[in-house]
């Protein structure tokens, strides 16, 4: 059960960490009285992203051998890979236009959480959970969702303090990078695909 927290700790913080400088624009650029409407729009967002990671993890369930699911550890390699090489980020002009509509807060974040987290979010989590069982699922989903409200808190907390999101924006792509590359080979190494090929 410690090892599924951890994994859900590091998995969440890989794939966040460039989402929580977003966060801190989302803060710094919506009125205080919106911060439920905010963390709300995120949860929303971070849900559709863990069910439809599980529904593809559960169909991937169905491939016999498991060292074949461990495969799936190259794409955490390779989405930590292109990030060390683009180090791309996230249009804070797009988000900020995304943002305009006061009134729709709740769906914009949503949406903003979806289109900006997505594609790494998934292609994380789906090899993470096609190699464990419910009871484990279920204790990395808890800890995702706990970590999604201290990363709410910690985005809130620190918009105010424009030194601690410079850093982020300038060095959060390379820890993610790391990180994204250290689960792709615990992922290979944890379902046995390493020692498949080696023997």
């Amino acid at each position: 059960m410690l090892q599924a927290v951890f994994t859900g700790i590091t998995a969440y913080i890989s794939t966040s960490i460039d989402y929580l400088v977003i966060l801190m624009i989302i803060f710094g650029t919506t009125s205080r009285k919106n911060k439920w409407s905010i963390y709300g729009g995120d949860l929303l967002g971070t849900t559709v992203l863990v069910i439809t990671s599980l529904f593809i993890a559960n169909i991937l369930k169905l491939v016999p051998e498991d060292w074949i699911l461990g495969l799936l550890g190259l794409i955490p390699i390779f989405l930590g890979i292109r990030l060390l090489i683009s180090n791309e980020n996230d249009d804070e002009s797009t988000i900020k236009k995304r943002l305009q509509s006061k009134k729709n807060i709740f769906f914009n974040v949503a949406i903003i959480t979806i289109v900006t987290c997505g594609a790494d979010n998934i292609g994380i989590y789906v090899p993470l959970f096609a190699q464990m069982d419910l009871a484990n699922s279920m204790v990395v989903i808890i800890t995702f969702f706990i970590m999604l409200s201290l990363f709410c808190l910690m985005g809130l907390l620190l918009s105010r303090i424009p030194l601690v999101a410079n850093i982020l924006e300038k060095w959060g792509s390379y820890i993610t990078a790391i990180v994204y590359i250290g689960l792709g080979g615990y992922i290979l190494w944890e379902s046995g695909t390493l020692m498949h090929f080696l023997s």
